[in-house]
């Protein structure tokens, strides 16, 4: 019997993830890993260890999941989102399906 539940897997692996592919975006299309640190408000080191593959690699998105994400990365440059999180859930919406589903809808959140 799995004792792990969806959120476990979200916390641990989806989410780092996302950052992961989002902080490379973003230092690709010249953000200093500095203003990217203080984007996702967490220290300079972690974005490095996203940069490096230390932390978040664990998944590698189809081409659907990246674009949105290349999407997104453009988006925060040009100042064109006003909320980061709302955007990085329906990336992570959109990345579960069938057991892996969180049954908590968007609403509900």
């Amino acid at each position: 019997m799995k004792m792990e539940t969806p959120c476990q897997t979200i916390v641990w692996d989806v989410l780092p993830a996302i950052r992961a592919a989002l902080a490379v975006e973003l230092v690709n299309n010249g953000i200093a890993q500095k203003e990217v640190a203080r984007l996702f408000g967490m220290a300079p080191s972690a974005v490095s260890q996203y940069l490096t593959k230390k932390r978040g690699y664990r998944i590698e998105f189809d081409d659907d999941i990246q674009e949105e994400i290349s999407r997104l990365a453009v988006e925060i440059q040009e100042g064109k989102i006003e909320n980061v999180s709302a955007k990085i859930c329906d990336i992570c919406r959109n990345l579960r399906t069938g057991e892996d589903a969180c049954p908590v809808g968007p609403t509900e959140l």
